[in-house]
């Protein structure tokens, strides 16, 4: 009880104070909101002395993006734990209630956020880059300060396999996966991601297009997003409309003969930036997150992983499925968008 006394009148005195101030940051109230010209400097200087960072993340590049930072920033070391969002939200907070504060920046899935939201678990900040993002990308609040940020996303849509799928086949949107020619072509995983995108379908289409599907022989295959992607390749799979465009882009470049094509409304998987209010590293912490959220984190995490960014439009209509949400409201739509994936496939 006194340590949620402690951290509520900690996250208040942030809120209570405009960013923007002069004075050189003592604290980390004061560096969370900290926006003078001065700021990398500031927070360089500090992180050197810090000698490192406490990562947790769900990105699969985390080794080759930590080495990229360390190279930018001499002297700041970043020590990475890499696991699922479902994993890392309970294990900050294991880590919270037993007052053994290890992390200092979370990146990962909105899910896992949100629970860390609920739990106070959870810093404001600010960082000179959200000016670039929009709304939906950032968990915003009081103070111009955020919660979290987007610095990457991937995108939910059809991916095929050209040998198989005609070009006249290929769905344009919705409504064309109902084309005969699909009729026993397609198929999906049972994941989150998943789910999404049939909310996507829901929002666009409705539940009775949806269960439409079923007439289609969609295959419902026990893999995860990668081993789909992995049947799309091989053909197994001719096409899935659950398919990720960095999966798919990844193959492609490799000169598998994939294509990812979006439909009516494209669901954005972020990844976000968050800092823990217990932060032992704050100078590092938020050094790194504006590197994520910068343009450098920006081209790298774009050009070389192929990730997408929120600061960037890319000609179709992206969609954050659990914005404005609460976990509970969230967590009930999963579900039901679970369910109906049951309903539409076979095994």
């Amino acid at each position: 009880m006194r340590t949620f006394f402690i951290v509520a009148m900690f996250i208040g005195s942030i809120l209570d104070s405009a960013p923007g101030q002069a004075a050189k940051p003592a604290t980390l109230v004061d560096l969370a909101k900290y926006t003078s010209p001065n700021r990398e400097q500031i927070l360089y200087e500090g992180a050197k002395k810090e000698g490192k960072i406490v990562w947790y993340t769900s990105l699969v590049p985390y080794k080759e993006i930590a080495k990229v930072f360390e190279t930018k920033y001499p002297g700041v070391k970043v020590e990475a734990y890499r696991a699922s969002g479902r994993d890392i939200a309970p294990r900050v907070l294991t880590e919270t209630q037993t007052r053994r504060y290890l992390v200092d920046v979370v990146e990962t899935t909105p899910g896992a956020l949100m629970v860390l939201r609920d739990n106070k678990a959870l810093l404001p900040y600010t960082s000179p880059y959200l000016a670039n993002y929009p709304d939906d990308a950032k968990e915003d609040i009081a103070g111009g300060l955020v919660l979290w940020a987007s610095d990457r996303e991937s995108y939910i849509g059809v991916g095929y396999n050209k040998n198989v799928i005609r070009s006249a086949d290929v769905p344009k949107d919705f409504e064309d996966l109902l084309k005969p020619a699909l009729k026993d072509k397609m198929a999906i995983n049972d994941d989150e991601s998943s789910a999404r995108l049939i909310g996507a379908m829901v929002k666009v289409k409705g539940e009775d297009f949806v269960r439409k599907l079923r007439g289609q022989d969609v295959v419902l295959q026990a893999v995860n997003s990668p081993g789909l992607n992995e049947l799309i390749v091989t053909g197994e799979v001719p096409l899935s409309f659950t398919a990720f465009n960095t999966n798919i882009g990844h193959s492609a470049a490799k000169g598998a003969p994939v294509v990812w094509v979006p439909m009516d409304l494209v669901v954005a998987n972020a990844g976000s930036a968050a800092v823990s209010p217990y932060a032992q590293h704050p100078h590092a912490a938020f050094l790194f997150v504006d590197f994520l959220l910068g343009p450098e984190g920006q081209k790298m995490l774009t050009e070389k992983f192929r990730y997408g960014s929120a600061s960037k439009e890319y000609g179709s209509k992206r969609w954050y499925p659990e914005k404005g949400l609460s976990t509970p409201e969230y967590l009930e739509r999963t579900k039901k968008w679970l369910k109906l994936i049951t309903e539409i496939t076979r095994k």
